[in-house]
């Protein structure tokens, strides 16, 4: 009963970021947003490092990987989300960035041994691609080319945390989860604090309300901190199928909130495209095998 609660609440708290990181651009800059964000998820981790006394030593001797993969995961990864999701509705965001699994599969196959495409895994990803075709072909005519290029940009997002995660199971099995999100942060918040700053000036001057520390905080503490830790002990309580089964549920529940929240409309050809994607990762998520490099991949649809 505890585990299907975490479970439920996990997919509520994954769905609802979304809608926090639309509500918080109303008043800040994307890039910037995003650093602070990891700024105070990743000074609540170290923390946490000193609590449980685990070996600090370990983010010095693996700095390169995590340098590397916190670039691709929380720079860029973050960067092109934020800056997408200024263009498009949170449920659209929420959509596309679900299509994390399908790009992993493809990347893992020339990376990870024993992690070949199937049958089945190839009509997933080439289902989910075809939905994002259908769903960034509508974006042209419905709200021009910046919602075009925010869709663009959420999909590169998928692409590039992607890679990071199937670097991160090929090479970083070894890493403690909490020293490797923590080191992740604190090497890929540093692009994003001095780009951002440069771009948009000094945060001092930002429109602080309170809807944007709101939405700060909770994309910090809860969206970041408590949902990493919740998930982490959820995947050592219940089967890997049905924790993967939280990247379905997650863009469903952002397009409702999306909806009831901020009055977010989606038009016929966003919900084919988006349940094509959702089929899509479907057929991969549910293959009933142990070990699937997915159960990395799934971890990163929080955002």
């Amino acid at each position: 009963m505890k585990a299907r609660l975490v479970w439920l609440i996990l997919c509520c708290i994954w769905g609802s970021t979304w809608l926090f990181i639309k509500i918080g651009l109303e008043d800040l800059p994307p890039l910037t947003f995003a650093g602070i964000r990891f700024v105070i998820a990743s000074a609540i981790l170290i923390v946490i490092l000193f609590v449980r006394r685990l070996p600090f030593a370990e983010l010095l001797t693996n700095w390169r990987l995590l340098a590397y993969t916190g670039v691709l995961s929380f720079t860029f990864n973050y960067g092109f989300i934020f800056w997408g999701e200024q263009h498009i509705s949170s449920g659209l965001a929420a959509l596309l960035q679900a299509t994390i699994p399908a790009f992993g599969l493809v990347i893992a196959h020339f990376y990870l041994p024993g992690e070949q495409m199937t049958t089945r895994k190839v009509i997933g990803v080439v289902m989910g691609i075809i939905g994002v075709g259908v769903v960034v072909s509508n974006q042209l005519t419905v709200g021009g080319k910046k919602s075009l290029a925010g869709c663009v940009a959420v999909v590169l997002s998928s692409v590039v945390v992607a890679y990071s995660n199937v670097l991160i199971k090929a090479r970083a099995k070894h890493i403690d989860p909490v020293i490797m999100a923590a080191g992740q942060m604190l090497f890929g918040l540093i692009p994003l604090l001095v780009v951002g700053i440069s771009l948009e000036g000094n945060p001092v001057y930002y429109r602080w309300t309170i809807r944007a520390v709101v939405s700060l905080v909770y994309l910090a503490v809860v969206g970041s901190v408590i949902a990493f830790v919740l998930y982490y002990w959820l995947v050592r309580k219940i089967d890997v199928t049905k924790s993967m089964l939280i990247s379905l549920v997650t863009p469903v529940v952002a397009v409702i909130v999306g909806m009831i929240v901020l009055g977010e409309k989606l038009n016929w050809r966003t919900l084919l495209g988006g349940a094509m994607i959702i089929f899509g990762i479907g057929f991969i998520v549910t293959l009933h095998r142990k070990k699937n490099s997915v159960v990395k991949l799934v971890s990163t649809t929080s955002q």
